[in-house]
Parts: structure tokens; sequence; C-alpha cells
């Protein structure tokens, strides 16, 4: 059996397999969480203050749900840069995986955080309908373009990151979601300034909480999908398994398994069924190498099975889900 990690480690063989062989590694590099979260929570922060203070003062519910929905965000941040750094921590004999698997929870968390946030603006935003109050147009205006200022700039941070890590994703939406109800908040503002249509505040909230739900109701199907196992987005199964059964000498693949370690983090196992002595330490190791380069998945396991000397299958490899043999 082979360990790849930084370096290599040669160990003998497990005697109730002939050549199995496993790979450690790192599909797609994780974001480095500490500058985004970091500026991202420092910025909201400030900004939830500064909003709160100009709500009270110009006694504006819609800066003041603002804040509330601000501030939910600062805490699914905190959450998302807290589970990066744990997913960060080495294994140990208790977490043999070490703590990657806090980023799906986290990414789960901030999906549920979000939808209850947007529930409340909802809320506030019906209550409004029924009684919609003035606004002070001005006040309302600059404090919220502020906040798409600081809100789009803190998301921009996480853009990039976003296309492979569901928890950089969540931080993305929570910032995201602020930007617009931001937004939303200055067209409002400039509108009811010009016109008085004091409905329009929470006409605009109901309209952009639509939007956010969408997003968040998306990240919340994938980090249930990631934490119950299931096979990321990102990877087709069967073409995994076309380019198993298209290796050389192998006549059957079964067992074959793809699931999230973390929100970066791909492993796969899977049993292949070939002549005796056909399975080499190279091919192995081109096995692993594909499995990173064409698949993204960077933690591969592979046990190599052999065919009984008449060349049909060994009992032994008859298992639940059956071997899937190619042509001989």
């Amino acid at each position: 059996m082979t360990h790849d990690h930084d370096h290599e480690h040669e160990h003998e063989h497990d005697p109730g397999h002939e050549h199995p062989g496993h790979h450690h590694g790192v599909a797609v590099a994780a974001p480095a969480p500490g500058s985004a979260f970091a500026v991202g929570v420092v910025l909201n922060v400030a900004f939830v203050v500064v909003e709160s203070v100009f709500g009270v003062l110009a006694h504006s519910m819609a800066l003041l749900a603002d804040a509330a929905h601000n501030l939910g965000d600062v805490l699914g941040l905190l959450l998302a840069w807290g589970a990066a750094v744990l997913a960060r921590r080495p294994p140990s004999p208790r977490r043999t995986y070490g703590l990657r698997r806090s980023t799906i929870l986290a990414a789960l968390a901030n999906a549920v955080l979000l939808l209850v946030a947007v529930g409340v603006v909802c809320r506030e935003a019906v209550l409004r309908l029924g009684a919609p109050t003035p606004v002070p147009g001005v006040t309302v205006i600059a404090v919220a373009a502020v906040g798409v200022l600081v809100n789009g700039a803190s998301a921009m941070m996480f853009h990039r990151s976003r296309k492979t890590d569901a928890n950089a994703r969540g931080a993305f939406l929570h910032l995201v979601s602020d930007a617009l109800v931001s937004l939303g908040v200055v067209v409002a503002g400039l509108v009811m300034w010009r016109t008085h249509w004091w409905w329009l505040d929470p006409a605009m909230s109901l309209a952009v909480s639509l939007i956010i739900v969408g997003g968040a109701w998306s990240l919340l199907k994938e980090a249930l999908d990631l934490s119950l196992d299931a096979v990321p987005r990102h990877i087709k199964i069967a073409a995994v398994e076309e380019y198993l059964l298209g290796l050389p000498d192998v006549r059957g693949v079964h067992d074959l398994h793809v699931w999230s370690l973390s929100t970066t983090d791909v492993a796969m196992t899977a049993h292949l069924v070939m002549p005796a002595g056909a399975a080499t330490r190279a091919m192995q190791r081109g096995v692993v190498d594909a499995m990173r380069t064409r698949f993204g998945i960077g933690h591969t396991t592979l046990q190599v099975e052999d065919l009984a000397a008449d060349g049909e299958f060994d009992p032994d490899c008859q298992h639940a889900d059956g071997c899937r043999p190619t042509s001989p």
C-alpha cells in the first residue's frame, strides 16, 4: 500500500489484498481563509454599528432591518471562517480525516441562517406594507449606498473561491445578499424621496428577498448533499467508472464511491477486478494521477481483486452491488 502526502512512504502489502493503492491529496487548493474572512468581518461589523445608529436616529425600520440582516451575515462569516481554520488542523488518532468536514457543516448552517434572516426581513416588509411610514430619504440613501460598497467589496474577495468551495460560496452569498438589500434600499429611497411612495420600501425588500432565497436554497441543497456523502456536483461518477473500466486488464469495477471530505476535498474508493499479477505500482500511480487531474479527486483508494484461475470472477468479489465486467 502506498500513501502519498508531500512525500511518499513505502509499506508492506496488506496480506488481505493483493495490490491496494491509496493516495491523499487536495483536489483543489482551498482559499486562504485569513485575509478575506477577517476583512469581511471587520468591514461588516463596522457597517452594522453605523447603520444601527443612523437607523435609530432617523427612525428608519428599513435601515434597522438591514442592520439586523447584516448582523446575521457577520455571524455567518465568523462561522465560515472558523470552519475554514478548523479544516486545516492535522488529523488525529480519533479524527483521522481531521476537521475538514466542518466546512460542510458551516455551509449548511450558513444556508439555514440566510433563509432565517430573509424570513425576518420578509415578515417586517409584509407588516410595513399594511402601514407604510415616511422615511428620511437622504439619510437612508447615503447609509444604504455605503452598505452596497462595503458588502460588494467584501463579496469580491470570495468571488473566485466560491466556484470550488461551498463554504466560501455561503460567505459570498451572504455578502451579495446584503449588497442587494442595500441597493434595493438605495433605489427605494431615491424614488420615495421624489414621490413619497412609502410602500416602495417594503415592496423592494420583498423583491430582493426572493432573489436571495433562490441562492440560499441552492446552497442548502448542495450542503445537504455533501453532508450525506453524495457525489459532488462537478464529478460525473459514470465518467469515473468508464475510465476505470477502460484501463488495461481491468475486467470489472465495483464498490465505487465518490464523496466529499470537505467543501474542497474529494475522496474515491474502488475495487478493480484484474488477472493475478496484472496490477503494477506504476498502473496504480497512473490511476491516482488521473483521478486528481481529470476528475479533481485528491484522495484515491484502490483495491485490486484477482480473477479466478479459470478467468471467472473470484467469489469474494460478489458484493451486493455486483461486479461490472468489461469484455475479456
